[in-house]
């Protein structure tokens, strides 16, 4: 059963909920400032407008969704071709109807448009020019018109419950993974049919549908009930979260610094499908661990986050080095934002958190068979000329 926050919003888990909630509000100020007519202020309250979200929607119709869905899970599959079993599952009719389903519901969510959005633009025609940048937001994001977070959940669950049904059901772990990669590649494959616009008010219903399916944010909101508002373990929480984007994008760079030549099945850590994938799993990261500070015990990073990544990870490529780098970074990371007080409660868990990769450290080495060809020049060439299928497909799809 889905966590509600309705009768809850002064208490920790409707604290945390407004949290989870801000992270799917896009930065629109670089629309306030935009000198361009597609990005203007005008623009962006004529386009969430009943006509422009008809208009968009019509861009995204049931077979560009069918034909783009099929292509990301091509992508996908090539991407995990040296893991069979994950390949087994990617076959299935049931995975590629089940994406299917969720992009037509989000899109269903948002053609609904609130019933002010004819006020609003109103008073931008009136006001446009002496609107303040803090009015500017406000009236964006009323524009925008996304639901409660706890309704948007509450509504994606019944077409959401498919694909985590085909992880949680399946033999093999690592289909986590190929899920994320597959909802990864089809966002990617349907933004590239919209406006810039148009992707900057999509994105936080595309975002949230990835982020859904791998993170415990719920369960976190449920740990928070069995705290007070002025309680330490809580305030450390409260204070952390938000900074969670930041402090992936700052791991990230350090981790780029660290391993400038660090070279995955995916490819190297500077090019952006890495990047979107390593900020979105450092972020996975952090909810875990503060999932299990809020629980007092490691065991969801020692039961879930470490046996998923030990069977994702080396499939593809990642190197035990940057397993621990990425995990010794990120703790650090995380203390220097603490005061003194704050890094006695939180180091122990710190500490847990490295220790429970090092403990699997084995299960982290990648086996040969999993390994990037290099002198095998055929092998190589083979996985060059599916990818280069893949991309022939891409083109035709754009069309």
């Amino acid at each position: 059963m889905l966590l509600t926050a309705k009768v809850v919003t002064a208490s920790p888990v409707g604290h945390l909920f407004k949290l989870w909630e801000n992270r799917y509000i896009p930065d629109l100020s670089v629309l306030y400032f935009a000198q361009s007519e597609s990005l203007s202020r005008e623009k962006l309250l004529r386009i969430t407008s009943p006509r422009g979200r008809e208009l968009t929607i019509n861009k995204l119709n049931k077979y560009l969704i069918g034909i783009r869905c099929k292509l990301a899970r091509t992508k996908a599959k090539l991407l995990y071709t040296y893991i069979p079993n994950i390949l087994e599952l990617s076959d299935t009719q049931e995975l590629t109807e089940a994406t299917f389903n969720v992009y037509l519901k989000v899109l269903e969510i948002y053609q609904r448009t609130p019933s002010i959005i004819p006020q609003l633009l109103h008073q931008s025609r009136k006001n446009t020019e002496s609107m303040s940048l803090a009015a500017w937001t406000t009236l964006a994001k009323q524009a925008l018109g996304m639901p409660p977070i706890e309704e948007l959940a509450t509504e994606l669950e019944p077409v959401l419950l498919p694909l985590r049904n085909l992880h949680t059901q399946a033999k093999d772990r690592r289909t986590l993974g190929f899920i994320t990669t597959l909802l990864n590649f089809s966002n990617q494959l349907l933004s590239e049919k919209l406006t810039p616009l148009e992707q900057v008010l999509l994105k936080p219903y595309f975002k949230f549908v990835e982020e859904q399916v791998a993170y415990p944010w719920q369960r976190v909101c449920a740990a928070a009930a069995e705290y007070q508002l002025d309680s330490p373990t809580f305030k450390i929480v409260e204070q952390m979260l938000p900074a969670t984007a930041e402090i992936a994008e700052t791991v990230y760079s350090r981790l780029l610094e660290l391993l400038p030549n660090h070279v995955s099945r995916r490819g190297e850590l500077t090019e952006p499908e890495i990047n979107h994938s390593c900020i979105r799993d450092l972020q996975m990261f952090q909810v875990y661990f503060w999932l299990c500070f809020l629980e007092r015990s490691m065991a969801s990073v020692e039961n879930e986050l470490v046996d998923l990544c030990a069977m994702v990870l080396p499939a593809i490529d990642v190197k035990w080095e940057m397993i621990e780098l990425w995990n010794q970074v990120l703790a650090e990371e995380i203390l220097s934002r603490a005061t003194p007080t704050q890094r006695i409660l939180l180091q122990p868990y710190t500490e847990w958190l490295q220790q429970a990769f090092l403990k699997e450290q084995d299960r982290f080495l990648v086996p040969v068979k999993y390994r990037q060809p290099t002198s095998n020049v055929k092998e190589k060439n083979s996985y060059q000329r599916k990818w280069l299928c893949a991309q022939s497909i891409a083109v035709s799809c754009r069309a």
